[in-house]
């Protein structure tokens, strides 16, 4: 099987083609043609000219267009989340949940090609009308990665196009696979050509280019806070517009008064759900120590319980990381924080399933001091630290004092609890009684210090990023009327 470019409503092969394999059996999933920097100017071209064309396609009408890829994504589901499952691991109920919430997406955005709000406003003077509407910002690139390969672009990709700009997509080279079948839907769909484009390249060349393109007005991309601030740097000098998505470290926090089978059932969800690999996932568990010791015990019951393996067997509760370099940082992490003092209840050891693949052990940590490494840094895999605190307050002041800002739940049972939570925690995300995970796409997405740029995914929010707002004035007064002039008469 093999897998090409898109530009301009064709699909393209290359002088050169890479691998993407099945991260729990080490299988070839499929060859991929690498798409190269000449790629990328070609891709541009295109757009631009479909641009024009695109652009005055009415919104509602754009709009129509999403909902028939949201049809023929509900069709192809399962296929789809099959592939997907084989090109980056997870299990396949998640796979489902990445796939649906494309479905989602492209029906929300489907039904703002009715809106796309602007705004009407009274004027300071007789006889003149103001309004502000929302343009198109041109052609927009995309840099998207593996771990979430179709629900990720999706809040790119339909708010750009429904707003009317044309797209070059640039997805992570681990999951090469399904992104291009993703784009196959849009083809489908009838999407007119130069439109959409896919470029698939591993190393950074294509990426740079895609970055560094002069004609490229905004840049969306989802991935580390390194890689985010490199790219926030270089576009600074071409005055693009920036959206970033970048890391987190987000922790449940748990009151004495908690629901400790919710908070084990939430915590193995949040922390231990696609491999511990979500921007979302949570690694910390800020814990009141009075409640430490049960909360503790049923985690480490629950955790010894969970069984690893191929994504595609139902039974199967835990996939494998991305890849051996993901594996081998992972366990690097770990053995750091075993240097650091912490104590491991359970895993903290590269995980054998039959030979094959790239899978850690779900792991837990104890003692776990603020400041640490294990409690201060990202580690995109399946541990989690166990940090334990006196009150709320403390709580709160040890989530906040994170470099990133994403997501934070807390468990209590008490109302005032609750409230004083959602008021001081400092974060993009909060949930009550809840894991760190689950965002809906009707609201916005995205996180404050070193996660984000300021910019959200995910409902009316995302539009913002793709748009650009232009005032309107029409004065029917027939007369000169100078706005900010103190020509009233007393």
């Amino acid at each position: 099987m093999e897998f090409q470019n898109y530009i301009n409503g064709r699909w393209v092969s290359g002088r050169n083609t890479f691998q993407t394999i099945n991260p729990a059996n080490e299988e070839l999933v499929a060859d991929i043609a690498q798409a190269e920097v000449s790629d990328v100017d070609a891709a541009v071209r295109a757009a631009q000219e479909a641009f024009k064309s695109w652009r005055l396609i009415p919104a509602p009408l754009r709009g129509e267009m999403l909902f028939k890829v949201g049809d023929i994504l509900k069709q192809r589901k399962e296929e789809l989340s099959q592939l997907l499952t084989r090109d980056m691991g997870k299990v396949i109920a998640e796979a489902r949940g990445d796939v649906q919430e494309a479905i989602d997406m492209a029906y929300f955005m489907g039904g703002e090609g009715r809106r796309l709000l602007g705004y009407t406003a009274p004027v300071e003077m007789p006889n003149k009308f103001g309004m502000a509407v929302r343009d198109p910002a041109g052609v927009v690139g995309l840099i998207t990665p593996w771990n979430f390969p179709i629900a990720v672009p999706s809040w790119k990709i339909f708010p750009a196009l429904v707003a009317g700009n044309t797209i070059i997509w640039k997805p992570s080279p681990e999951t090469p696979a399904i992104s291009a079948a993703f784009v196959k839907v849009f083809e489908e769909a009838g999407l007119p050509a130069g439109v959409f484009n896919l470029i698939m390249a591993p190393g950074a060349d294509v990426a740079k280019a895609l970055v560094n393109h002069p004609d490229v007005r905004v840049l969306s991309f989802t991935g580390s806070t390194s890689t985010g601030r490199s790219i926030a740097e270089a576009a600074a000098r071409l005055n693009k517009k920036v959206s970033l998505e970048m890391g987190g470290k987000n922790a449940i926090i748990v009151m004495d008064d908690a629901n400790i089978e919710l908070v084990t059932d939430a915590t193995l969800w949040a922390s231990f759900g696609t491999s511990g690999q979500r921007c979302t996932a949570a690694s910390r568990l800020i814990v009141q120590n009075g409640i430490a010791g049960k909360v503790k015990e049923s985690l480490v019951e629950r955790t010894r319980k969970l069984k690893l393996g191929d994504g595609l067997d139902p039974k199967i509760d835990v996939g494998p990381v991305i890849n051996k370099v993901a594996l081998e940082r992972i366990h690097n992490y770990v053995q750091i924080g075993q240097k650091e003092g912490a104590r491991a209840l359970v895993g903290a050891s590269v995980a054998d399933v039959g030979g094959k693949g790239f899978f850690y052990a779900p792991t837990l940590f104890d003692g776990v001091k603020p400041g640490s490494t294990l409690e201060a840094e990202e580690i995109f895999g399946p541990v989690l630290s166990i940090i334990e605190v006196k009150s709320l307050e403390e709580a709160i002041e040890v989530n906040n004092r994170s470099q990133y800002g994403l997501s934070t739940s807390i468990f209590t049972q008490d109302v005032n609890r609750a409230f004083t939570a959602m008021r001081d925690i400092y974060t993009g995300l909060v949930y009550i009684n809840h894991g760190t995970t689950g965002a809906e796409i009707q609201f916005p997405f995205g996180g404050v210090r070193g996660t984000g740029n300021g910019h959200r995914e995910a409902g009316q929010a995302a539009l913002e990023v793709f748009t650009e707002w232009k005032s309107i004035y029409v004065d029917y007064s027939g007369k000169l009327q100078r706005a900010q002039i103190d020509n009233r008469e007393e």
